[in-house]
């Protein structure tokens, strides 16, 4: 039985290890978080990931635990609705499409109870160190002993420890897109019932949505700048750059400011794509975001985490045993359609891709090779 390390328990690796155990290999999944992570914001399952979640049984489930946003308002810096619609949302785009959109956690929570017990997970932990070799990959990690496995996946996000391991540095292959982002969660004391709120002043702005029967808010803020350096494990650091460039933004923004300091789950990064010539190199591969993060500017990171990790597990089945021929495959049935969907980010600088755009992207691929 074919051993595959998969590093990150977020979407792409808990997705990896269900295609994996249904092709009968043996998936062990690592992950830095001491448990399966809350919070995070609203993403959306489209086109083909549709049908990926299908043959997993999840699109009931999903469909159940989708948001139900009614519309949303545009302010201007002052806090003043310079727009509203009851057709389209920023989060979710078209309301009267067949796309399904869900609290990230909602997602990888399904993902999680799908495969626990079957697959073995290793929580607050990761990789350390990796010596491939000609029969597997000898790998070190921060707590447990090191072990071999056949072959090891970065599922590990847009910093994977894995694409730095075995193919260099971050900087080689995350391609910064001018904006920074934070996502928290906090109490709904604005009341708002399934109603999005944006707001934007010049290189700066923001959102809010309910979540949880509407006690909760799910925050978005950001602001646009060169690529900046921040160390991303000092939160707290992240907080007082975040509150410095929105100290001028009115509306009800400090006092959301003032709750991102009691957040537990609050998250702060850049948007940006990870575009590499391979994903490959010997025994190691890459799956979603840690090999083709679109940002979440292109809506479509999560689909391409769904559809990869179908495919690359699919190839692997495919190919019995040969894993060159397999990351081989995966690549070329991967790479138009993860093309096409990075490209919707960049379409309308500061603003949406056409609807039209979106459409083609998440169908460009045919799941049945």
């Amino acid at each position: 039985m074919t051993r595959v390390l998969i590093s990150g328990a977020s979407v792409a690796g808990p997705a990896l290890a269900y295609w994996l155990l249904h092709h009968g290999f043996s998936p062990t999944v690592v992950e830095r978080a001491p448990e399966p992570r809350t919070g995070g914001q609203a993403i959306d399952i489209r086109g083909a990931a549709l049908d990926v979640v299908d043959r997993m049984d999840l699109l009931t489930p999903l469909r159940q635990a989708r948001t139900r946003m009614r519309g949303m308002s545009m302010l201007d810096g002052d806090g003043n609705e310079i727009m509203r619609s009851t057709e389209h949302t920023v989060s979710a785009g078209r309301l009267d499409g067949d796309d399904i959109e869900v609290l990230r956690e909602d997602l990888a929570d399904l993902l999680y109870e799908r495969t626990r017990g079957r697959a073995e997970y290793l929580f607050a932990d990761s990789v350390a160190s990796l010596q491939q070799g000609e029969d597997g990959v000898r790998v070190e990690f921060d707590h447990a002993a090191p072990r071999t496995f056949d072959l090891v996946v970065g599922a590990d996000g847009l910093h994977s420890t894995v694409r730095r391991l075995a193919f260099g540095p971050e900087a080689d292959y995350v391609h910064h897109l001018g904006m920074y982002v934070a996502v928290f969660t906090m109490e709904n004391f604005l009341g708002l019932d399934d109603w999005q709120v944006w707001l934007r002043d010049g290189d700066v702005g923001g959102g809010v949505y309910p979540a949880r029967g509407n006690t909760q808010l799910r925050v978005n803020l950001g602001f646009a700048a060169d690529s900046l350096s921040f160390d991303h494990r000092d939160l707290d650091a992240q907080r007082r750059l975040l509150a410095e460039r929105l100290a001028g933004l009115k509306w009800e923004v400090p006092r959301l400011l003032e709750g991102m300091w009691r957040a537990s789950d609050f998250y702060f990064d850049a948007t940006a794509q990870v575009r590499m010539d391979s994903w490959s190199r010997g025994r190691v591969t890459l799956v979603g975001d840690a090999g083709y993060g679109p940002s979440l500017l292109s809506g479509q990171g999560t689909s391409l985490a769904l559809v990869g990790a179908y495919v690359l597990a699919d190839e692997l089945a495919r190919a019995g045993g040969d894993h060159v021929a397999a990351f081989d495959r995966y690549e070329r049935r991967m790479r138009p359609f993860v093309a096409a969907n990075q490209a919707l980010a960049t379409e309308n600088p500061g603003g949406p891709a056409a609807q039209e755009s979106v459409d083609r992207a998440k169908n460009a691929i045919t799941l049945d090779a």
